[in-house]
C-alpha cells in the first residue's frame, strides 16, 4: 500500500510529508524515529475520546468514563485499527525487525498509530486530528456496551466465570496459517467444568485469543441458562439475628413455656409419692390442732382425787 492510499483511510493529507513520513519510522531503522509523535499523540487520542464519550454518553459518570476510556485507548484497540488501515504495509523497519516480524507486533502498531495523530495534530491542530480519531472510532464506538465499560472479550468471560465459581479458561496456539509476514494464528479456549471447547483465528495470538474468548462466553452463557437451576437451602440465621438484636422464632425448639411445663411433668411423679404417706400422720396432726374439750379443762380437786 501506497502513502497515497493511507492519507486516503485516515481521512487527512498532510501538507507537511516529512511529519507523516517520521510517524511511520520505527527507532530500528534511524535516529528520526516517532517515539515523540508517539507522545504527543498518546494525549491528543486521550483528550478526543474523551470528549467523544462526554458527548455520546451522557448518562455515564465520570468513573466510568474514564474506564472505559481507559479499554478504547489501550494497545489492543490501538491494533485492531490499525489492521483496519492495513498500516504494517507502511512501516519502517531496521533489517532486525522486519525478519523478526515487528510489522505485526501490536505494541509497533499501536505506537505507530499514535504517533501518526500526533503528527496530524501538528500538521493541521486539534480539530483535524479529533475529526479523524472519531471517524477511526466510529466502528468501535457502536459495539460498546456501557454495562461492560468496553471490556474486551477475555476480560468479560473471565469476570463472568469467576462471578459463577468456575475454573478459568485456558488458551492454546492450535496452528499457524499463512506466510511469515501475513500469519493467522487459530486459538482453541477450554472451559473444562462445562465440556465447552470452541477456536478463534486472528492476525496475532492476542486477536486469536479474544475472537475465541467472544465465542466460548457465548457459549458459556447458553449452557448456564440451559442448566436446571438447583433450589437453595434456606438456613436458619438465629444468631446473626440475635447479635442483631432481632427477635428470632424456631418452630423446632420448644419454647419456654414448653421447657417449663416438661420440668413439671417431671416433678410430680414425686409429688405424688410423698401424697402416699400413711393417713394417720395426717390425723395425728389434725388432732393437735383441734381445742381441748370443756372437762379436760377443768381442774380435778383433791377430794375426788383421794376417792379415786
Amino acid at each position: 500500500m501506497d502513502i497515497a492510499t493511507l492519507q486516503s483511510r485516515l481521512g487527512h493529507t498532510f501538507s507537511n510529508a516529512a511529519l507523516l513520513q517520521q510517524a511511520l519510522t520505527h527507532r530500528s531503522h534511524s535516529s528520526l524515529h516517532n517515539e515523540r509523535l508517539e507522545f504527543l499523540g498518546d494525549s491528543v487520542l486521550n483528550c478526543a475520546v474523551a470528549s467523544l464519550l462526554f458527548d455520546r454518553f451522557g448518562k455515564i459518570d465520570e468513573g466510568d468514563l474514564s474506564r472505559l476510556r481507559a479499554n478504547l485507548v489501550k494497545q489492543q484497540s490501538l491494533y485492531e485499527i490499525a489492521q483496519r488501515l492495513e498500516l504494517s504495509q507502511c512501516l519502517r523497519l531496521g533489517e532486525g525487525e522486519l525478519k523478526s516480524g515487528g510489522f505485526r507486533r501490536p505494541s509497533i502498531l499501536a505506537d505507530t498509530l499514535e504517533a501518526l495523530f500526533g503528527a496530524i495534530f501538528l500538521d493541521a491542530g486539534f480539530d483535524v486530528a479529533s475529526r479523524v480519531i472519531s471517524a477511526l472510532y466510529a466502528p468501535v464506538l457502536e459495539t460498546v456496551d456501557p454495562k461492560t465499560l468496553g471490556k474486551d472479550a477475555k476480560t468479560l468471560l473471565q469476570e463472568f466465570l469467576q462471578g459463577k465459581k468456575i475454573q478459568l479458561p485456558q488458551y492454546n496456539v492450535v496452528a499457524t496459517h499463512g506466510a511469515a509476514h501475513n500469519q493467522e494464528f487459530e486459538i482453541e479456549c477450554l472451559v473444562p467444568k462445562l465440556d465447552i471447547h470452541v477456536f478463534g483465528t486472528g492476525g496475532s495470538r492476542r486477536a486469536g485469543e479474544q475472537a475465541a474468548a467472544k465465542l466460548a462466553l457465548e457459549s458459556v452463557q447458553q449452557a448456564l441458562a440451559k442448566a436446571p437451576v438447583a433450589p437453595k437451602k434456606t438456613r436458619q440465621r438465629t444468631t446473626q439475628l440475635k447479635l442483631a438484636g432481632i427477635a428470632t422464632f424456631q418452630p423446632d425448639a420448644p419454647t419456654q413455656s414448653e421447657k417449663t411445663s416438661e420440668t413439671r411433668k417431671q416433678v410430680r411423679p414425686e409429688a405424688a409419692a410423698g401424697s402416699s404417706r400413711p393417713a394417720k400422720t395426717s390425723a395425728a396432726r389434725e388432732q393437735d390442732s383441734l381445742p381441748p374439750d370443756a372437762d379436760d379443762s377443768k381442774p380435778v380437786s383433791s377430794n375426788q382425787s383421794k376417792s379415786a
